[in-house]
């Protein structure tokens, strides 16, 4: 028997939170789903994208997303899932791109591990690289606030 995702979130309204201009939640699809599912032809257009769907990655355990959108310089050699982990929400508080190539987000990002509430506070930089005809954001590092 094959292994396969489950792709049921893609209908429920998008874990990052994100919501359409009339202030509705998008759905999975809608939003980070088309950067997690189609990651090679479908890059996050933007710093705050990748880090939402970065969050949403975290969400659905995808390891290897987070992987990918880590600059190579930077990323861990593996990244397992912090099992026990239910993740609660995410505030994005602001963005910036001082450049065509370089931003920042700062979120917040809510959390329950073994029964405890957590919050992750974090301004997070970003970098844009060309990849073959397209070019990427990437996730480079963050600061704790």
């Amino acid at each position: 028997m094959s292994k396969r995702k489950n792709t049921d979130w893609l209908q429920a309204p998008c874990p990052c939170g994100r919501q359409s201009p009339q202030h509705k939640p998008l759905s999975g699809a809608d939003c980070c789903g088309r950067y997690l599912e189609h990651f090679m032809d479908v890059p996050a257009p933007d710093a705050e994208s990748l880090m939402r769907s970065r969050y949403t990655a975290f969400v659905l355990g995808r390891t290897a997303y987070l992987l990918a959108t880590w600059l190579p310089d930077n990323r861990p050699g593996q990244l397992e899932a912090e099992q026990g982990t239910q993740w609660l929400g995410l505030e994005v508080r602001d963005h910036s791109q001082p450049d065509a190539d370089h931003a920042e987000v700062e979120f917040v990002a809510r959390y329950r591990i073994n029964g405890r509430a957590e919050r992750l506070h974090e301004r997070s930089r970003f970098v844009r690289l060309e990849d073959g005809a397209m070019s990427r954001w990437l996730y480079v590092d963050g600061d704790m606030l």
